[in-house]
């Protein structure tokens, strides 16, 4: 009975110092830019807040087109690492609302979309996407909510197998780079098999996984040619016209 007892004590010490060491690793998300939090500031474009459960809402100050793009943070990614993109998509018209996710990993949150769409009635259109595991995740909760969904945005990514989107009429627009080590070009066009037929592509040439946010750079990622800038005004142009597009779609 002591061997046993020393054995169950040890195993439990073992679990507890595994799921500590795991808390503190998503805890410790990749951390925004000093232009990341420059963006968190309200415009004459934007108006950006914190609504009552911790999600980024950039809200166009100007004319709304009726969209709303719930955007999930790729996986131990800040929140506000997609400031940047999300106020100028914004400025374009579209509701903005960048979800929180539990220990910053959005495979741990995948309905996270529901709850807003429940809080925000007023919205007309409802459009999913996300970054690297966001988008993974995002694709996921387009499959199983096809009436609440009108289209999904990949920002270097792709669905699970699992999550076959090929058969589906859903809009899809798919972004990725060329420099991008996670995403690479190989797996984005192996996942075409994945997705609708009717899915829109935009590469862009000498992008990397990183600047698809502002955090800094990424392990395992490639250095990329072309200022951050340059590959968020890219991002925000292909993903504002989607979502313009997607305004016009009959309901």
């Amino acid at each position: 009975m002591r061997i046993l007892k020393r054995i169950l004590v040890t195993l439990l010490l073992v679990i507890g110092l595994a799921m500590g060491g795991f808390v503190a690793w998503a805890n410790t998300p990749a951390k925004p830019s000093a232009e990341a939090y420059a963006a968190m500031k309200s415009n004459n474009d934007v108006k950006v807040s914190l609504d009552a459960a911790g999600r980024l809402l950039f809200d166009p100050i100007g004319v709304q087109n009726g969209v709303g793009f719930i955007l999930y943070p790729g996986g131990r990614v800040d929140p506000r690492a997609y400031a940047p993109l999300a106020r100028s998509i914004a400025a374009r018209g579209s509701v903005v609302i960048v979800a929180p996710m539990l220990f910053n990993l959005a495979i741990l949150s995948p309905e996270r979309a529901q709850e807003i769409i429940d809080t925000y009635q007023g919205i007309r259109v409802w459009v999913i996407g996300g970054h690297s595991l966001g988008g993974s995740m995002a694709a996921r909760f387009a499959r199983l909510h096809t009436r609440e969904i009108q289209g999904l945005v990949l920002w270097a990514s792709y669905p699970a197998s699992s999550d076959d989107l090929s058969a589906s009429a859903l809009p899809v627009l798919s972004v990725s780079a060329s420099r991008d080590g996670l995403a690479t070009p190989a797996k984005i066009m192996a996942a075409r098999l994945l997705l609708p037929p009717t899915t829109t592509y935009r590469p862009i040439d000498g992008g990397n996984h990183a600047q698809f946010g502002s955090y800094g750079a990424q392990m395992g990622d490639h250095a990329a040619t072309i200022p951050a800038a340059e590959q968020w005004r890219l991002v925000v142009q292909s993903t504002a016209d989607f979502l313009a597009q997607a305004a016009t779609q009959p309901q």
